[in-house]
């Protein structure tokens, strides 16, 4: 099946990828998926927590590092007071006495904030583009959709109305129209599996229909729940364009089940080629 394609990157099959042509909706997360604002975000998440986490006797700076951080992309997709949450329960774990939940996410959002509004402004005054902060070769994608005639959509952990600003920021809002989703003031209670079952009884489809691009294991889980097809993107949160998957999100995407991981849309194009092959 793939001794036609060529890739010049990263691109890694689950055994049980297999062409899809009926699909007719596909779903994106927004951070790490499309947007490059928020780059960074779970090192300055580690960073909120690491200041109430101490050492144990013996336990490597790199050895805390990387189990928080897997513990924090576990949980992408979801509203980051379940990161939150997670992590009180782990310090509790170690019989130390952190801020509330809702205290750390206060101080986490108002450092992600700021990291947002300087890299906004670089693109307001020209400083620089705003394809600067747009996952490496995301556009074309959007545009051979576009021209598939797929419904474009996209459904976010974060606030809806910030996902909503930042896609205007960058350009990419008028591939989604009205399609865009995220988090809600009640953020505990926002689930991107029910939006995935709305949007299905809404759109009237079936799973199988649907194609999803995440770089966190909540939306390929679901995908694959409901018999879509799920593309990891193991985006590299340091260096846009690097064409290097993270590796502690390639691990986690491919346990939750994806088709294919790649690092970025580089190779999209083959991609869905293969995808949409009748």
């Amino acid at each position: 099946m793939f001794s036609a394609v060529t890739f010049t990157g990263l691109v890694e099959f689950s055994p049980g990828f297999a062409p899809r042509p009926q699909i007719s909706h596909a779903v994106f997360d927004f951070d790490g998926t499309l947007s490059w604002l928020r780059h960074g975000w779970p090192n300055l998440m580690y960073g909120v927590f690491r200041e109430h986490y101490p050492a144990q006797p013996g336990e490597t700076e790199s050895a805390i590092h990387d189990d928080l951080i897997n513990e924090i992309l576990a949980l992408n997709g979801k509203p980051s007071i379940f990161q939150m949450e997670r992590f009180v329960e782990l310090a509790c774990e170690r019989g130390v006495t952190t801020p509330t939940p809702e205290e750390l996410l206060r101080t986490y959002q108002s450092r992600l904030d700021a990291a947002i509004r300087e890299r906004s402004g670089q693109i307001l005054t020209g400083k620089a583009r705003a394809e600067d902060f747009i996952v490496h070769g995301a556009r074309p994608v959007l545009d051979d959709l576009r021209e598939r005639g797929i419904e474009l959509i996209i459904l976010s952990g974060s606030p809806e109305k910030g996902v909503r600003h930042e896609a205007e920021l960058l350009g990419l809002a008028d591939y989604f129209g009205a399609h865009i989703y995220g988090s809600q003031p009640e953020a505990a209670l926002f689930s991107k599996r029910a939006v995935l079952d709305r949007l299905l009884v809404e759109e009237k489809i079936p799973g199988e229909q649907l194609l999803a691009f995440g770089d966190g294991p909540v939306e390929i889980f679901h995908t694959k729940e409901l018999g879509g097809v799920a593309i990891a993107v193991a985006s590299d949160e340091a260096h846009n364009g690097s064409g290097k998957p993270d590796p502690h999100k390639r691990r986690q995407l491919m346990a939750a089940g994806a088709d294919a991981v790649v690092a970025d849309y580089r190779d999209a194009g083959a991609l869905l080629e293969l995808i949409f092959k009748r």
